[in-house]
């Protein structure tokens, strides 16, 4: 177990390097260089605006990329205020409402943690370390960890000083348990009020977001599957007939989804071929001599041919090709399937046929809201819909094994988490581990940073896994991927973790004493003593983490190495600097296990709130900056993702609650008088005594989980119909006001192209559709500044006819 000594290392080596990778962050933000990295909100926007000046010489000076004047670095803490300035309205306005819920899922974790982490220190501690239990287990010798007592099973735990301040130091049947027993309802209590708040707050704001967001195609479209087979009809003509039968006064048009995943890689190689072309142009137009380059592997090899005749005479073939897909997909009925996304002519028809069931037979024309067009997952479409379900159960068989497998680098990396363990696995290492500041790092904070690492791959796993799975939308996508890896981290980080730690190790004290109770005792002290672990686990994932989101090594270096040697045109430039959306699959899950952390060890070992307060608050202020600067959306959920958010939430009270229960069975804290088993005791009498002090103890501490259960039902019947649902009432206010507003307006031409394949539209069509879908830009993300200066750090080619190229930073007129 790690010391009290060893965590302060942890503490100072992660807060070095969290203060480094700001210190970093100050200094390279201030750069125009890297405008592009740290602000690239803006400029993707401009990106889209054709036809813009470019403000950038052919000759630039040196302040054009570097700040020399001293003023910006004095003032450079400046983004902290920066990222406070906007409210939630603002920041709902400029990033959307799934942004802005994601910040508020990181002030509910301030708004529990900070009361507890209160309460906990100036309560709990106090009574813990007045406890003495482990003190009396001293006999001074075990103050120091490399130090280990035989005299019983008991005894041979090892534990620091920091091990005195969780309950593991309170001894069997104290009445000082009463205080943990009423803290565990305080604590539950609050966690409860401050989650109903929000989530009565957060459904009114979907709600109004939903009552006030402009006219978009999705909130009349309707997502149809399970279109009946028949060897008579189409399914062109069933959808047709059965929507006018059924829906007369509101149905208005459908869309068939086609499987058009070939049409689609057709699709992308064109655009990759068009893009070269577009550089070869720019190579003509800049030095008025015919371009050459090799026929085949990207110029590699073959014979020097001219590039524009080349390129050109490739895309004309692509294009024959993606025609005649197109057509084949069209005509091919094997290609049609059997789900089509049926169109309303008000909002009231769309959201009547989404929340009823069709048909008598509810496995035949099910309906949902449709995702909006750009949420939509367009590869997963082409899944038949009866194949989903085999594909669920396929997931979830991997994912089991892939959960399970991992236990192995989780043991190996708990092996590190105490010197006596390095000391049985490498016995060579025994000298090394004498030297106070080495063990200390080792023991402090490797175990953190190797179980980061193992980490880092999971991600890439579980979304492949929830793609396989077949989902539609990306948010569903991002939601379902959060879940997987939040019950994968729940399993090896948290139980593994625990497990591998206490259980094991103990084992040997479990077959030394042959009694269950002995064992359970031996858990009910060690279950504690892992808090240690999790503190730094949590500097390393939280601390150094969050301040490693706010540098962006990896995007910075993509970057510039993107600029010096693969930018070439537009479509090169838009690629270099897009950060992409927040990955809320990752971010989310992450988060949710610092909520089970806390709460878990809230009672228990309270030392670890003041380190799960500090990783909210950074990850707070982390997030409001890249919201507002880095991260564009990706499409809107209008916070959906809420009831993932709540229902993990209450997860960790259940396991908090689950571990409380295991502890007070063992310590029976709640017998007014202590049940005392002697070793004289016979097996029956000893077993006849634990069943007493059990029965004595679980009414007081059973009623927790089962009022905990009873809040989340009640929340989950109140409020969680908000985020399925969408109002009659404000379905039929907002049809009334679209009237009013403009009674002539076509709602045939505004959706007619909106649920097309993206492959069978043309580009303009698609970027009138993505206009509609985004956001307006009413909030200037760029720093005051640099905001007469837009410089150009990469490529400017707004405008091809005016003759200049650019080629690895180098332009020639």
């Amino acid at each position: 177990m790690a010391s009290l000594y060893d965590i302060g290392v942890s503490a100072v080596i992660n807060c070095t390097i969290m203060s480094l990778l700001f210190i970093f962050f100050l200094v390279f933000n201030i750069q125009p260089l890297n405008d592009r990295v740290y602000h690239p909100k803006l400029y993707m926007k401009d990106a889209q605006r054709k036809g813009s000046p470019s403000s950038r010489s052919s000759h630039p000076k040196m302040d054009q990329y570097f700040e020399t004047k001293c003023l910006p670095y004095l003032q450079s803490f400046a983004w902290i205020v920066e990222a406070f300035r906007m409210s939630e309205h603002q920041i709902i306005d400029h990033a959307g409402l799934d942004a802005a819920i994601f910040l508020r899922n990181i002030q509910v974790g301030l708004k529990i943690f900070i009361p507890l982490m209160t309460v906990g220190l100036s309560t709990i501690v106090t009574i813990n370390v007045g406890g003495g239990y482990l003190k009396s287990l001293d006999h001074g010798k075990v103050a120091n960890i490399n130090n280990t007592l035989n005299s019983s099973p008991t005894n041979s735990l090892l534990f620091t000083d920091i091990d005195k301040l969780s309950i593991a130091n309170v001894p069997s049947g104290s009445s000082r348990l009463w205080t943990h027993l009423v803290m565990a309802y305080v604590f539950t209590a609050w966690t409860c009020v401050v989650l109903y708040n929000e989530y009565k707050t957060i459904s009114l704001m979907r709600l109004e977001f939903l009552r006030s967001a402009r006219r978009q195609a999705n909130q009349f479209t309707v997502l149809v599957h399970q279109v009946p087979k028949s060897t008579v009809e189409s399914i062109n003509i069933q959808v047709q007939k059965y929507f006018r039968a059924n829906h007369p006064d509101f149905y208005l048009s459908h869309q068939l989804v086609y499987n058009a995943n070939r049409l689609a890689n057709i699709v992308k190689r064109r655009k990759n071929k068009e893009n070269w072309l577009s550089y070869w142009h720019l190579r003509f137009k800049a030095s008025n001599e015919r371009p050459m380059t090799r026929r085949y592997g990207c110029g590699m090899c073959g014979t020097m041919v001219d590039a524009i005749n080349l390129y050109t005479t490739k895309i004309e073939k692509l294009n024959k090709k993606a025609e005649l897909e197109r057509v084949a997909v069209l005509q091919d009925a094997s290609s049609t399937m059997p789900s089509a996304f049926v169109s309303f002519k008000t909002r009231w028809g769309a959201a009547v046929c989404a929340q009823t069931q069709q048909s008598f037979d509810p496995t035949k024309w099910i309906t949902a809201w449709a995702p909006e067009p750009r949420d939509i997952y367009w590869p997963n479409l082409a899944i038949p819909y009866i194949k989903l379900a085999c594909r669920r159960v396929c997931v979830g068989i991997c994912l089991f094994v892939l959960v399970f497998c991992f236990m192995i680098p989780i043991t190996i990396v708990q092996s590190f988490a105490s010197i006596q363990g390095l000391r049985t696995q490498f016995p060579q290492l025994e000298k090394v581990l004498k030297i106070t500041y080495f063990a200390s790092f080792v023991q402090g904070y490797l175990p953190g940073v190797i179980l980061k690492f193992f980490m880092k791959l999971v991600p890439y796993m579980v979304r492949g896994l929830t793609i396989f799975e077949g989902h539609s939308s990306f948010s569903r996508l991002d939601q379902q991927g959060a879940m997987k890896y939040y019950y994968f981290m729940v399993v090896n980080v948290f139980f593994g973790s625990m497990l591998t730690g206490s259980a094991l190790e103990q084992l040997q004290s479990f077959l030394n004493s042959s009694s269950v109770v002995q064992f359970l005792k031996t858990l009910a002290y060690t279950i504690p003593m892992k808090a240690t672990f999790f503190i730094t686990f949590i500097m390393v994932d939280g601390w150094a983490g969050a301040a490693s989101e706010i540098l962006r090594p990896w995007g910075l270096l993509s970057y510039h190495i993107q600029n010096a040697f693969f930018v070439h045109t537009e479509m090169d430039k838009v690629r270099a600097m897009d950060p992409g959306p927040i990955i809320y699959y990752v971010n989310l899950a992450q988060l949710q296990l610092y909520f089970l952390m806390g709460l878990v060890y809230s009672v228990i070992t309270p030392i670890i709130l003041p380190f799960v307060v500090v990783t909210f608050a950074i990850n707070y202020v982390v997030y409001r900056h890249q919201v507002i600067h880095v991260y564009e959306a990706a499409y809107e959920s209008a916070g959906s993702f809420w009831p993932f958010v709540h229902g993990r939430i209450i997860v960790a009270l259940y396991i908090e609650q689950l571990m409380l229960i295991g502890l007070f069975l063992v310590q029976g804290p709640i017998t007014f008088k202590t049940i005392h088993v002697s070793d004289d005791d016979s097996l029956k009498e000893k077993a006849l005594k634990f069943c007493q002090q059990a029965m004595s103890s679980t009414p007081f501490v059973v009623a927790l989980p089962i009022f905990t259960y009873i809040f989340h039902r009640y929340c989950k019947t109140r409020f969680e119909p908000c985020f399925l649902k969408f109002p009659l009432e404000h379905a039929s206010k907002k049809d009334m006001d679209d009237r009013t507003r403009d009674p002539n307006f076509n709602m045939s031409e505004f959706i007619q192209n909106s649920y097309k394949h993206p492959d069978f539209l043309d580009e303009r069509v698609l970027q009138e559709i993505r206009k509609e879908t985004q956001l307006p830009t009413k909030i200037q993300t760029k720093p005051q500044k640099h905001k007469n200066e837009m410089l150009d750090n990469t490529v400017d080619i707004p405008n091809m006819v005016e003759g200049t190229f650019v080629c690895n930073n180098k332009f020639i007129s």
